[in-house]
């Protein structure tokens, strides 16, 4: 059966890349809008029913052109933890300029983006290790702490006519090659929900989290509309 047709962003990288091949395991068709193509493994870029386009965020007519026909966006754009002296605003200006205006554009209204557990929510538990990760993201990366608090607000505050979920991350080990992907998206469950209740731990498989992308992507993984859920390895499986 025919299946939506979706955008996705950060396919280059190894949770980009579970993604992909977690759309195209359940027949969906796959725009990768990605600055270096290149970076996609051949048995995957070889697929009919993946388009790699090459373009910038900032090139506003390639993206919008690349995001017609599509029904969703999902993102795995973020900051480089390794990079001090990155553009405080870099992400923010990429949705605020490109991303979401192309998605009115079209009439697009969802888009699950990431987040990671530096974005606090009222909902939240006390985690005994957040204080130190805040203090090292305040100290090595503060631009990219700035710019991924500054997205947030962004979507909190300006983007009430749009379905966005920013799923929230901390670790995510696992490879992304065809093998480490079949095996991974099969192995535990996953905990979706406030940070630090029941359940809650500190990683997420990447091929597990994929799974739930798609799920998401699907209608089939609850209603998270704007909302800022946790999405980890279910404690105990």
């Amino acid at each position: 059966m025919s299946q939506s047709k979706v955008l996705v962003l950060g396919g280059t990288g190894p949770a980009g890349l579970c993604v992909l091949r977690e759309l195209l395991y359940r027949h969906h068709s796959i725009v990768a809008y990605a600055r270096s193509p290149s970076k996609i493994p051949t048995d995957l870029s070889s697929n009919p029913r993946l388009a790699i386009v090459r373009g910038e965020m900032n090139d506003y007519e390639t993206f919008s052109s690349a995001l017609k026909g599509c029904s969703a966006i999902i993102s795995h754009l973020g900051g480089d933890i390794n990079n001090p002296h990155s553009n405080p605003t870099l992400y923010t200006d990429m949705y605020r300029n490109t991303i979401i205006p192309a998605m009115r554009e079209h009439g697009i209204k969802k888009i699950l983006l990431m987040g990671t557990i530096a974005i606090s929510q009222p909902e939240d538990s006390y985690i005994l290790v957040r204080p130190m990760i805040m203090a090292y993201l305040r100290l090595k990366a503060n631009a990219m702490y700035r710019d991924l608090i500054s997205n947030t607000n962004m979507f909190e505050t300006e983007v009430g006519d749009l379905d966005w979920t920013i799923f929230r991350i901390a670790a995510i080990p696992g490879e992304p090659d065809e093998e480490s992907w079949r095996k991974g998206r099969e192995e535990g469950k996953l905990y979706v929900g406030p940070m630090g209740a029941k359940g809650w731990t500190m990683n997420t498989n990447r091929s597990l989290l994929a799974r739930w992308l798609v799920d998401a992507v699907e209608g089939r993984a609850g209603d998270w509309a704007r909302k800022m859920p946790a999405v980890t390895r279910l404690a105990g499986s």
